[in-house]
Order: C-alpha cells, then structure tokens, then sequence
C-alpha cells in the first residue's frame, strides 16, 4: 500500500492534483447545502482546504502557487469577456446613477479600511483581507496578495495572513448584505415591494398600429423614421386583407394596419405618429406567427459566419436586398432591437420574418450553422490570457511614486478580457464562446483558486480565529460588510429616488454577492435586481481588483 500513501502524502505533483481534486469535489457537494434558504455555493471549497490545511495536509509549493495564479488569471479573464459587450453600455442612460451609486459602495469600503487602519492595530494587508471577504471579492484579494508580493516578495506570511483575514470576514459579507436587504424592506414598506415595476431595460415590444394620421398618408418607411427620433421596426403591413413584409421604400396608406417593434417607453409617441394603437397584446408567448401569416414564416437564425463578427445589421440591407424583416436579436439571452446601427456578433440569434425561400438564403448567409458554436475558439482565450498577463507585468510610472505599480495577474487579464469582448468582434477577432463554456471555464479557475488558497491559509486558521485578533476581525469585517451598503441604500432611495427593487439589485452587485441577489429576487416581482446587478456588476468588479492592488501599493 505504499503507492497510496504516497499518492496522498508525498509532495508531488500528481499528489497536488488529488488534493486539489479532493478538496474541490467535497467543497461543491458541501455547497449544495442550504441553511435557511442561503448557502455560500463555491466559497465552500475555500473552507474544505482550509481544514485540510488545518489537519497537516501539505501539497508541493510550486503547484499550489500555479494552482492558485493560473486559476485565478483563468477566472478574471474569462469574466472579463462575459461582461466586455455590456461594460462601455452599462454607463448609458439609468446605468449612469445605479453605476455612481456603486461606485459610491466601493469607495466607502476603501475609506473605513483607511479608517480601520488609523484607528486600530490591524495592518493593511489584514484590513484588505477583511475587505476582500466582506465584499464577498475573493479575485480582490488574489490582487491584493499580488501587489503586497511585488512590494516584499519575501511577505508570504502577511499573504497567507490576508486570506485567513478573507475567510473570516465571507460568511459575514454574505450574511450582512441578506440583513441589509432585510431590513430595507422593512423600512420600505410592502407595498411598494409587492408591486410589480415598469420594466426599465430597453426589450422589444411588439404592437399594432393603425395609420389615420394625414401628416404621414401616402410617405415612405424611410422618410417617416427620418421625422422622428424614436427607432422603431415596422415588422408587417395589412392592406386589404394582405400582409406584406416592407422595405424601407414601402409607401404608407390610409388604414393601413402596422405591427411595430420598438421599446415599451417609445409606444406612446409611436402612437402619436400613426395615430391610432390596436387593444390586441402581441407580446404573448403562445402567439403562432407561422398561422397569422400563411404564406410568410418566422424563424430564428444564428450567425456563425466569421466575417460578420462587428458588422453593423444595417449594413447588410437584408430587408431591401431580400424583402424579409428582422424583429428582435438575441444576445446572451438578452433581446435586443434590430437597430441597422447593432454590431452583429458570432452567436447572436436573428428573429427573421418573411417567404420562406428568401428567409432560408438569408440563412445562408449569416451561416445559421449551430455546431460551428460548439467547437471552441481557444485561439482568443489563449491570446488574450497572454496579453492580460504581459499588460499585467508590465511596469507603470506614476508621477510622485518611487516604484512603479503593476496591474498585476488579476488586473491585467480583466481589462484585456473586458477589451477583447467589447471590440473584439470589430476587430474581427472571434470572442464568442457559449455561455456554458465561459461558466465552465469561470466555476473551473475560481474552485481551483480557492481550493488552493484554503489549503495553503489553513494551517493557522482556527488558532488565528479563535482568539482577542479573530474577534476584532469578525467586529470589522461585519461594519465593512453594512455601513457602506445601508449607507448607499439610503442615498438611493432618499436623494435618487431609485426604487427598491433597482437598489437591492444594486447593492447586491457591487458587493459582488450573487447569494444575496437570488434572495433579494424572492422579495419583488420581476426581474429589476436581476437588471440592476449585471448593469453595476462589471465597473464594480473591475473597481475592486484594482483598487486592491493601489491601497497595498499606495498605503502598504
């Protein structure tokens, strides 16, 4: 049996493997467990190597290092290219105030840490530990250990420090945001938390006009969308009993009925411009559009061809060109209107009206070809891990410091990943991976981070937490955890008069909680937090991996 023993205990790297194995299967199953409706999912795994590390289990240091390092640049630059498309778009419009209101959270987090550190015994390194775990931000705190490295590669004591500090304070980040809320509901009232609110994001919404305005009686498309300055689609046009699929030249009639697809806030004016909107609700799921129009049908492309990665919709004059009518696009489950000005991405699903010979060549085109999806486009992955990595080295001088800072292996590849999803596709650069690859490729580096930052911390944590220093810690991280979040919870609803649902959403997304985020939906009626979390959650990621790394560097 000595194989055993050595394939468990012996410092090698196939040994690593078992354990980090190990230590990551029983934290997911341990995950599972919910305790009053909440559990911390994968952060368990973080805590199963913390006990590892607690009962003697070593594993070989290099391995844990690269574990730990490739798990985490992994991880940040796969979340980088999720979020990049709505990152820069995230600013527009109701995205501006929930994005200061974050940005407000993140700010007063560094502030109390500043505090804390005036104030109080605890260092820096330890304060941005309980910092990382209160705001439920374990790729801050990988920043943070890297930053506190590059200044005294020697300090791997004050890193293992900061992670004990992390898991002290996470299950109070966790907790304290669900009271939060908790108590915000309370003091809103509950009647405005049980009523359903407007949707706010810009989906489509489809609705029939009928045409008694004289302004606009015998004008094209194309010059009525040029006297308004709302965007909107005329899907079909029914004259006399016939439907047809307009171009832009199509000429308008005295009660002609229009179906039009626009966003919900645009209806009224939409309605003023025709004259007259139909009582008929178009937005049903059950409606079978093939029926309404026999001769015509509706059908959903994906684009897989290469060369229409960041071409604009518009450019491709496939209404003209084939008479057929694109309604909505679907982007990462997201519907989108089909503005001509829309970048078309590898991936997206076309909603296409109109003959069926005309919708099948436009298929052709756009590639409509699913299993080219699923091969995966690792060349981008491997590209952009290289350039977030060589930016994340790379040495930046600042005015007024001696040493120049370094983003880092936890900033570099999120702004490179946030970059690449964003302008890739206009760089014709493929970004496009499925939403279950970039999930798997997500879950695998952050487990694989923390199963290896629990074993290495483990070894002094119960002793760490169980005594005068622990209890400080848990004292800290609990008013880092609520101070900034009731604070901003009570600015947004008393000087920006943003509405409850909105405002949990986006709490829970600058403090990075998705645990807290899946209760605050069980507490309203539509999916507002859900909107408001992904609107704040990029810049506020972004925003904690780098200001880790500047408060080591700046005040260490």
């Amino acid at each position: 049996m000595d194989w055993l023993h050595e394939a468990f205990f012996a410092p090698t790297a196939l040994q690593a493997v078992i354990i980090i194995s190990i230590v990551s299967a029983m934290g997911l199953a341990i995950g599972r467990i919910k305790i009053f409706g909440v559990s911390l999912g994968i952060t368990f795994v973080f805590f199963v190597g913390i006990v590892a590390g607690h009962l003697g289990i070593t594993v070989n240091g290099d391995m844990l290092t690269f574990v730990q390092n490739f798990g985490l640049i992994l991880f940040v630059y796969t979340l980088g290219l999720q979020v990049g498309p709505g990152f820069f778009s995230s600013f527009k419009s109701e995205g501006i105030t929930l994005n200061i209101l974050a940005i407000g959270v993140v700010l007063l987090g560094l502030l109390m840490v500043l505090l804390f550190r005036c104030t109080t015994d605890v260092s820096l390194p330890n304060l941005m530990g309980l910092l990382s775990g209160a705001v439920t931000n374990t790729p801050a705190l990988g920043a943070a250990q890297q930053a506190l490295l590059q200044t005294d590669p020697s300090n791997v004591k004050g890193t293992t420090d900061m992670a004990l500090a992390c898991a002290v304070a996470y299950p109070i980040g966790v907790v304290g945001v669900i009271l939060a809320i908790v108590v915000m509901q309370r003091f809103t009232g509950a009647d405005d938390i049980a009523r359903p609110k407007e949707q706010k994001t810009p989906r489509p919404n489809v609705a029939e006009f009928q045409v008694i305005n004289p302004a606009i009686f015998n004008k094209s498309i194309k010059e009525v969308m040029r006297s308004v300055d709302k965007h909107f689609v005329i899907s079909r046009i029914w004259r006399d009993g016939k439907v047809t699929i307009p171009t832009s030249d199509a000429i308008l009639k005295e009660g002609d009925h229009l179906l039009v697809i626009s966003v919900k806030t645009d209806v009224e004016s939409i309605r003023m411009l025709f004259g007259e909107q139909e009582d008929v609700d178009w937005n049903k799921e059950d409606i079978d559009w093939n029926t309404i129009d026999s001769h015509l049908i509706s059908r959903r492309i994906v684009v897989t061809r290469s060369k229409l990665n960041g071409v604009r919709l518009g450019a491709l004059r496939l209404r003209n060109l084939y008479g057929i009518n694109i309604t909505r696009v679907n982007r990462a489950g997201f519907d989108l209107l089909a503005s001509p000005r829309l970048r078309l991405q590898m991936g997206d699903r076309l909603t296409i009206v109109g003959e069926a010979p005309a919708v099948n060549n436009v298929g052709k085109i756009l590639g409509d070809e699913v299993k080219r999806l699923t091969a995966p486009n690792l060349f981008a992955i491997f590209t952009g891990i290289f350039l977030g990595v060589l930016l994340g080295v790379l040495p930046i001088t600042i005015p007024g410091m001696s040493t120049p800072i370094k983003l880092g292996i936890a900033g570099g590849p999120i702004i490179v990943g946030i970059l690449m999803g964003t302008f890739g596709p206009r760089l014709k650069v493929t970004t496009y991976t499925t939403q279950s690859a970039n999930l798997m490729m997500r879950q695998f580096g952050i487990i694989i981070y923390l199963a290896g930052l629990g074993i290495s911390s483990g070894a002094h944590f119960f002793e760490t937490v169980f005594q005068a220093e622990g209890l400080v810690w848990i004292g800290l991280g609990f008013l880092i955890t609520m101070a900034p979040v009731a604070i901003m919870g009570f600015v947004a609803s008393t000087f920006f008069k943003v509405d409850y649902a909105n405002t949990i959403g986006m709490l829970c997304g600058s403090m990075a909680n998705p645990m807290a985020l899946n209760y605050a939906n069980t507490t309203v009626e539509g999916d507002e937090p859900s909107v408001s979390y992904a609107t704040v959650y990029p810049l506020s990621m972004f925003l904690r991996v780098i200001t880790a790394q500047l408060m080591i560097l700046l005040f260490a």
